[in-house]
């Protein structure tokens, strides 16, 4: 009886500890499955925050890329009667990458217009009575006109002063925060008072001194100016 006894007990204790062991077996099991769960999940996070990251990064490079573009583009704008201006303006767009856009007059001037020995030619009757010099343009308005950062105006000298087909321009345009650089082109005058002129005239803008190039200017000469000014493509 008393082998009895100690055979089912030794057969409870086998079993209690096979239980235990089982208990503790099952109990790593699922504390190993909860770790490496909780792992993964820390990991998808750590790796869902790096791309977001990544994405946000890339988002204010590109949106930051895209304002300074918008912001530092360069416009020349010009009048030009005989070809001349017309030349040095490309110059400068092709030195400074800028975009280029011509004044024209809704009523163009002819080279009988334009002969300023006749004292009864178009520009010399302009001259004489300001009230004239009113020249309307097919159009003085620009396209996406907040995104130029600098704008360079350009005109031929008419008695000492910017020819006035560029007016309407200069008076119709807000150059707030812009930075405005005149030139001009003439055989023998200086740009004199011409971008000071102008300058009263807009009323806006941060106005630079200009530059006078002669009416047969050379590339190179023009595209060191615009080297000396810092605004090269």
């Amino acid at each position: 009886m008393k082998k009895i006894s100690v055979l089912c007990f030794s057969i409870m204790f086998a079993f209690s500890l096979t239980a235990c062991e089982n208990n503790s077996q099952l109990q790593n099991s699922l504390e190993s499955i909860s770790s490496e769960s909780t792992a993964k999940t820390e990991e998808s996070s750590a790796e869902s925050i790096a791309t977001e990251s990544e994405t946000s990064a890339e988002t204010s490079e590109l949106l930051a890329d895209e304002t300074a573009s918008e912001e530092g583009k360069t416009l020349v704008v010009y009048y030009s009667a005989t070809g001349s201006t017309e030349t040095v303006a490309g110059y400068i767009a092709d030195a400074a990458g800028a975009d280029v856009f011509e004044l024209e007059p809704m009523n163009p001037y002819t080279s009988e217009d334009l002969d300023w020995t006749n004292g009864n030619s178009r520009v010399s009757v302009e001259h004489e009575n300001e009230s004239e010099r009113d020249v309307e343009l097919v159009s003085s308005t620009i396209d996406n006109w907040n995104e130029y950062a600098t704008v360079f105006v350009g005109y031929p000298i008419w008695w000492g002063i910017a020819a006035w087909p560029v007016n309407e321009f200069i008076e119709t345009n807000d150059f707030t925060g812009k930075t405005v650089v005149p030139f001009c082109t003439s055989a023998s005058s200086d740009l004199g008072e011409s971008g000071e002129l102008l300058a009263e005239m807009a009323g806006t803008g941060d106005w630079q001194e200009g530059m006078r190039f002669r009416s047969s200017e050379s590339e190179d000469e023009v595209k060191a100016w615009v080297e000396d000014l810092g605004m090269t493509n």
